[in-house]
């Protein structure tokens, strides 16, 4: 995505099944979890940058000895800043106790991070708050082992006021009205509550406080407490928690929106955002790995049995087809062929574009991100090149020369890697022509394979605010001369804010809201922007499920080859001497490509809960109001 869009998490959780000296045996290390966790933290990395931390539980410690470790950075390098930190701690131990080397139990006891229970967690701070205390995971402390609560996710709730105000009706006095507080606050009420009832319980069952401990921990309803902290939450979610005596859990929303991965066998349980990052982490086979369903709660005992609760009602899967397009990382399987099926889907209208001259046409893509769909468009065309060669062979077949004959079979596709991007330019100058003039330039360009009569075709996974398109990537591709720019995003026009996790809030911020809004203007239709915004503005009391998307009529007036042509208008200044097209990818090829990840809202304006609708209205309002804020 040539467009700079933070997104997503990633988490990761592991819990060990067999006592530490069983890894140390066989894999030669009792720190066998912490260099998996590695692993699955840094292969998500690309879920996010600004924020990566570690947490872990020792099981059956006594009390007085330290059971729970937590390490968090915001540097600039956060996965390698908190292993750093780790394996410092763990080797500044074996330097000064050197008769932990081969003691598997001492190890245990005394160095930090070596435990049985582990969730890690990569962000990027979709608020734009980059501070240590937004770092996941969380942890909400007590002297009371069960009271103890660890909190990492992958999410956005789109009610966070009305989530607070039922934490105030609970008696609590929030530290800030963040989903992130709320979310950890609604679990730990509803553990402690859990947790004060079983200790009755145990009590009028004669048993002594220290007896009831272990109990507890035994007879903790883990599925019970999600199912009460949930019940009202609005959003996409993937939330992992570890509780201090041992249990852990990991709860998917009931549409399905965010993603998590599962594998299990006698060794260990793991769960992480992405499938390939567990294949690669563990070595097993693709089929093993399961996904975590829609409203259900996996369960992980402290006796390591793995259960599955339906905490909330399945609502219709509409998994978010952005992580097919981008957010994942393309090796795994299912999403490489996705990714190369989007850019087969798409040639036609790339056909057309070029009026069917693929002999003067050069094919490329923008950013590396695209390469995979790109590899998908270049084999249609290829494929389109092949039956045209035996069309011109069968019908000339009578007169045709070896000469003709190889001519015919010598034409190939031309394909080139035209823009490299220079990671280590940076925009520091403040003025805003000199500026612009810099931004031009973070992409370098291959000189000499374009020629004047040549069309350039270019694919990026998508188009989202067009910045980077006008600012530097358009000015960038007209240096080579061609005589026209076609621009081929892989997904469909981003039309909508989520609120489920990307960052994209704000509509004035999006290109197709901004071509939509021009002709409507144009054409002497700008009534329709008070009309729905008066239609929104008398929503604002309504309950979530009965509120209207009216920001869909902004663009109904317009066909989808309009509001395209017109955003090609608006990224192409007049210095620009090449005719630009810009193609977008259709919504019904989209879910072609993407069968199993229907989430489109960004695209439909369908969101998949009843806050979505609400969202999206007030991005509208907020637009129109002129408030430079947040939907949710």
């Amino acid at each position: 995505m040539s467009d700079a869009l933070k997104h997503e998490c990633g988490i990761a959780l592991l819990r060990l099944k067999k006592p530490l000296s069983f890894y140390k045996e066989k894999y030669g290390t009792a720190f066998y979890a912490i260099q998996k966790m590695y692993l699955l933290m840094e292969k998500q990395h690309n879920r996010g940058q600004d924020g990566a931390g570690l947490a872990s539980i020792k099981l059956d410690m006594e009390p007085g000895e330290r059971y729970i470790s937590r390490v968090r950075s915001n540097q600039a390098q956060p996965i390698q800043d908190i292993f750093t930190q780790i394996n410092g701690r763990i080797n500044q131990e074996l330097e000064e106790n050197p008769e932990y080397v081969d003691n598997v139990d001492l190890q245990k006891q005394h160095i930090p991070y070596l435990g049985e229970l582990f969730l890690g967690h990569v962000r990027y701070g979709t608020f734009g708050k980059n501070s240590i205390e937004s770092v996941h995971p969380f942890l909400r402390q007590n002297n009371w082992m069960h009271r103890n609560l660890i909190v990492a996710g992958n999410f956005n709730l789109t009610n966070v006021k009305d989530l607070f105000a039922d934490l105030v009706r609970l008696g609590q006095h929030p530290k800030e009205m963040a989903d992130t507080v709320t979310v950890m606050e609604k679990i730990g009420h509803f553990l402690d509550d859990e947790v004060t009832n079983l200790y009755f319980e145990c009590k009028n069952e004669g048993y002594s406080k220290r007896e009831a401990s272990p109990i507890i921990g035994e007879r903790l309803d883990v599925g019970r407490i999600i199912k009460r902290a949930s019940k009202n939450w609005d959003g996409g979610f993937v939330m992992a928690g570890l509780i201090g005596h041992g249990d852990a859990f990991v709860f998917r929303d009931p549409a399905g929106i965010r993603p998590a991965f599962y594998y299990e066998d006698d060794e260990i349980v793991v769960v992480a955002s992405e499938r390939p990052v567990i294949q690669t982490a563990f070595n097993v086979p693709y089929d093993q790995i399961k996904e975590i369903e829609p409203g259900q709660a996996m369960i992980i005992k402290k006796d390591a049995t793995v259960s599955f609760e339906q905490v909330l009602e399945p609502l219709e899967k509409r998994a978010c087809s952005f992580e097919r397009i981008y957010f994942s990382r393309g090796n795994d399987a299912e999403i490489y062929q996705e990714r190369k099926d989007l850019g087969k889907l798409i040639f036609p209208a790339v056909l057309e574009a070029i009026d069917d001259d693929t002999d003067n046409s050069v094919f490329s893509y923008i950013p590396n991100t695209s390469e995979t769909s790109f590899y998908g468009m270049v084999e249609e065309a290829q494929d389109f090149l092949n039956q045209r060669k035996i069309a011109d062979i069968l019908a000339h077949k009578e007169q045709l020369s070896e000469a003709r004959l190889q001519e015919i079979l010598s034409v190939k596709l031309r394909t080139e890697k035209i823009a490299i991007k220079d990671a280590k330019l940076r925009t520091f100058i403040t003025d805003d022509s000199s500026r612009d003039d810099l931004v031009a330039h973070v992409y370098d360009v291959t000189y000499g394979v374009i020629k004047p009569t040549d069309n350039l075709v270019i694919i990026d996974d998508s188009i989202v605010r067009g910045t980077t398109l006008k600012k530097s990537i358009i000015r960038m591709l007209d240096r080579l001369n061609p005589k026209k720019i076609v621009v081929v995003s892989a997904a469909p026009q981003v039309r909508y804010p989520d609120c489920y996790g990307i960052d994209m809030a704000k509509l004035e911020g999006l290109i197709a809201f901004q071509a939509a809004m021009e002709l409507l203007k144009e054409r002497n239709m700008y009534h329709i922007v008070e009309e729905v915004y008066k239609k929104s503005k008398a929503q604002e009391d309504f309950a979530d499920v009965d509120v209207v998307n009216y920001v869909k009529e902004i663009y109904a007036p317009f066909t989808e080859t309009e509001i395209s042509d017109k955003i090609a208008e608006m990224v192409k200044d007049p210095s620009i001497k090449s005719e630009v097209k810009v193609l977008f990818q259709s919504v019904d090829n989209l879910h072609i490509a993407c069968p199993n990840s229907l989430g489109d809202w960004y695209f439909t304006g369908n969101y998949p809960t009843d806050g979505g609708k609400r969202v999206v209205n007030r991005a509208f309002m907020n637009f129109y109001e002129g408030k430079d804020a947040r939907a949710y």
